[in-house]
C-alpha cells in the first residue's frame, strides 16, 4: 500500500497472479472495514486473514469467521478510562499506537486477562494469546485445502515474522524491517507493492528458480567463508 491504497502496477501483477490459476491470501493486521477501503479490489483473493490472524474474511461473500473470541468489553472500556487515544477494534483485535502499550500492559495484568501484544511499525496490536498471522494463515489454508510448503509469502514488518516462517518461501520487500529482511529467503530490490509485483512476475515467470538459486549462492558464500 502506497499513499492509502494499492497502486495500480500492484493490482495487475495480482490479476495476473490469479489468472496463472494459483490461489491469493491476504495476511493483514487491518481491520475489514479499513481494507475494502484502502483496496477495493479485495475479491481478487480467495481469502482474507484480517485482524492480524484473529479472523477469516471471504470477499466474495461476506463471510466472516472469528478465530478467537473478541475482547472483554471490560478491557476495553478500561483503556478508554485511563486515556488511550486511538482505540481501534476489529471483529477480535483491539489497536493503538506507541508509547501506550505500558497503559496496554498494566490493564492487561490489572484484569487478569490472557492477551498478547504485537508491535507492527508503531502500532499495538492486542489479541488473545497464541493468535497471530501464521495461525490465521494456517486456518486460511486449510480451509482452501492447500499447503503451507506450496506457499509464498511477503512481508514488511514485526507482525509479519510468524507468517512468513510458516511459508515455504519467504520474501520481504526492500522498505521492510532489518529484523524481517534477515530472516526470509528474498529481499526484493523494489519498495511496498513494487517488491510485491516483482515476487510475483519471477513466480509467473520461473517459480522463483533465479531467487532461490541467488539465495543457494550466498548460503555458500558464507558457509565457504565460515570454513
Amino acid at each position: 500500500i502506497s499513499d492509502g491504497v494499492v497502486q495500480p502496477d500492484t493490482i495487475a501483477a495480482l490479476e495476473r497472479l490469479k489468472k496463472s490459476g494459483r490461489r491469493l491470501i491476504l495476511v493483514t493486521g487491518r481491520i475489514i472495514e479499513q481494507l475494502i477501503h484502502v483496496f477495493p479490489q479485495l475479491t481478487l483473493c480467495d481469502l482474507v486473514v484480517a485482524d492480524n490472524g484473529a479472523l477469516l474474511y471471504d470477499p466474495n461473500t461476506g463471510e466472516k469467521q472469528k478465530l478467537s473470541e473478541p475482547q472483554p468489553r471490560e478491557f476495553i472500556e478500561e483503556l478508554a478510562r485511563r486515556g488511550v487515544p486511538q482505540l481501534e477494534m476489529g471483529d477480535v483485535i483491539v489497536a493503538t499506537w506507541e508509547p501506550d502499550e505500558k497503559t496496554v500492559l498494566a490493564v492487561i495484568r490489572d484484569l487478569g486477562l490472557e492477551l498478547q501484544i504485537i508491535f507492527n511499525k508503531g502500532a499495538v496490536m492486542i489479541l488473545p494469546s497464541g493468535v497471530n498471522k501464521a495461525t490465521g494463515l494456517r486456518a486460511a489454508l486449510n480451509r482452501l485445502g492447500l499447503s503451507h510448503l506450496n506457499t509464498v509469502g511477503v512481508g514488511d514488518a514485526e507482525n509479519d515474522e510468524a507468517f512468513l516462517k510458516l511459508c515455504d518461501v519467504s520474501a520481504a520487500v526492500d522498505n521492510a524491517l532489518d529484523v524481517v529482511k534477515k530472516q526470509v529467503d528474498i529481499v526484493t530490490r523494489g519498495a511496498r507493492g513494487a517488491g510485491v509485483v516483482e515476487v510475483i512476475d519471477q513466480l509467473l515467470n520461473d517459480d522463483l528458480e533465479r531467487f532461490c538459486a541467488e539465495r543457494k549462492q550466498t548460503r555458500d558464500s558464507a558457509s565457504a567463508a565460515a570454513a
